[in-house]
């Protein structure tokens, strides 16, 4: 079975997938966040690394999803494909930090590679509003995080808000982290995860 999170930077997609795999058993799969040799460059000058950072991204991924198919086994995987494509990857186009060229580019190789992926059995999406993320990524103080533009988070959400309205390739499970702390309140977490048993119950 393949469980995924989705959500906006600083949502939360990471530690939930760590207490998540940890009390299921599953397989977590993260991003490649600590190796990605691009992230830091794309932060200092956004428009002269946007293409190359999804492309990077897109491989990533691509190779996750086929490596989580033929595992056989139950995986959680913090952040999906459609995530960079449908998300990220326009967002940077529609602000003029990705070429027209550089964005059909993109585009194409996804509409190929997405013929190849099956969506996820669950898609779990972290619902945040701008405040919280902001609060959230100061907390965790990735330096290359610093100069992440509040309209540029805005935009994001936007985008992830309307995605949402549309997904319906897989069963999806909404949770709104404003309201709860999973990762300092048990009660919270607890509530989660009974969230998720009931979805996955109905899988089967």
């Amino acid at each position: 079975m393949h469980i995924a999170l989705a959500g906006n930077i600083g949502s939360g997609k990471t530690t939930l997938t760590e207490l998540l795999s940890k009390h299921f058993g599953w397989e977590a799969h993260y991003e490649d966040v600590d190796t990605n040799p691009y992230l830091n460059n794309f932060y200092e000058d956004m428009q002269r690394w946007s293409f190359n950072l999804q492309v990077y991204f897109l491989n990533s991924r691509f190779r996750q999803v086929i490596n989580i198919r033929e595992s056989g086994k139950t995986v959680i995987q913090d952040r999906t494909i459609y995530e960079d494509a449908y998300i990220f990857a326009p967002n940077l186009h529609s602000m003029n930090l990705m070429t027209s060229r550089d964005f059909e580019n993109y585009s194409s190789l996804f509409e190929l590679m997405s013929k190849f992926v099956k969506p996820p059995d669950l898609l779990i999406y972290l619902r945040a509003t701008v405040p919280t993320l902001v609060n959230q990524i100061q907390k965790r103080g990735r330096e290359y995080e610093n100069s992440i533009r509040l309209d540029y988070l805005k935009r994001l959400n936007e985008r992830y808000e309307a995605w949402i309205s549309g997904y319906e390739i897989g069963k999806l499970l909404i949770v709104d982290v404003d309201n709860i702390d999973f990762t300092n309140n048990p009660e919270d977490l607890g509530m989660v995860i009974d969230k998720i048993t009931a979805q996955i119950h109905g899988l089967f």
